[in-house]
């Protein structure tokens, strides 16, 4: 093994082009509301602000999952198929219970 260099970024070293700011995420999130165990599934592109916005009318309610996606589409189309696929939902269900 060599000596690792640290003086350059990871991907200036791989000439890797991120394809947008990592800041510019986008989120697909669950939502558990503790009062009835009713869970809730939304996308949105700043998680904290969600999450506030949120707690305002529900404060009881917490995200207890969520999932990062660099590009919109991504995003969206994974919630759909949380919504609307029964078989992705169940699958997400057994990996976060």
């Amino acid at each position: 093994m060599g000596i690792t260099d640290f003086s350059e970024p990871f991907t200036a070293k791989l000439k890797i082009e991120l394809p947008r700011p990592l800041s510019k995420m986008y989120f697909v999130y669950v939502i558990k509301n503790k009062a009835n165990n009713d869970l809730y599934i939304g996308y949105t592109n700043n998680l904290d602000r969600r999450t506030k916005e949120h707690k305002q009318n529900f404060p009881k309610d917490e995200i207890i999952y969520y999932e990062a996606y660099l590009y919109e589409q991504d995003a969206r189309s994974r919630e759909q198929k949380l919504k609307y696929y029964g078989s992705a939902w169940r699958a997400l269900k057994k990996r976060i219970n």
